[in-house]
């Protein structure tokens, strides 16, 4: 979903039950932030694949192994879900320009240039400096190996943030503050759009 300028609109999944997910929120260019909104739903059944040497890939944005994204973000982003088995060896390119982060959902591996290196389990999130050589992971353990990999170009741009609405200044929050409030500038049909489930409110 491209939020540009001013979207609400219902985050509840469909499933009943306990629900795991994540969320990514990547900054607009002051260039685009008033541009209209934009939604692109992909099933998980669409969602590009890859697999190889033990390694698959499923491609949320950006490309690997020869696969690429059906996904258009604004800002150049990759989003890749890796699941390594036991004895697989990852070497992931990543644009020099890209800052990026790898956080990992399951299991254990080794992340970085040495493979000597000590194993990062569940739940921890690595920043990744000198993106330029890329991504190189092991799993040296008896489980699966499941992380992401994301990483974007860097907009090098003032932010300002209040609760949903991230501008660049604080004149241009106010100002977004006000559309909402009055039901202007992007939120003119917010004032009679109502949903049974939780509202999520962007801009």
């Amino acid at each position: 979903m491209t939020a540009g300028r001013g979207i609400v609109h219902s985050e509840m999944p469909a499933a009943e039950g306990t629900q795991k997910g994540l969320q990514l929120w990547i900054n607009l260019s002051s260039k685009h932030k008033m541009i209209q909104p934009r939604y692109q739903e992909i099933p998980s059944e669409n969602i590009a694949e890859a697999t190889k040497d033990g390694i698959k890939v499923r491609i949320i944005a950006g490309e690997s192994l020869g696969a690429k994204s059906a996904i258009y973000t604004r800002t150049p982003t990759m989003y890749l879900d890796f699941t390594l088995k036991q004895g697989s060896h990852l070497q992931q390119p990543i644009p020099k320009s890209y800052n990026a982060f790898v956080y990992v959902l399951e299991g254990e591996g080794i992340f970085g240039p040495h493979e000597e290196s000590s194993s990062i389990g569940a739940h921890n999130l690595l920043l990744l400096s000198g993106s330029g050589d890329g991504l190189e992971a092991w799993n040296k353990s008896t489980k699966p190996l499941r992380f992401i990999l994301v990483g974007g170009e860097p907009l090098g741009e003032p932010v300002a943030q209040l609760g949903p609405f991230v501008m660049n200044t604080q004149q241009e929050i106010d100002q977004t503050v006000e559309d909402f409030d009055n039901y202007t500038n992007g939120f003119e049909k917010a004032k009679h759009w109502r949903s049974q489930a939780r509202i999520g409110l962007d801009y």
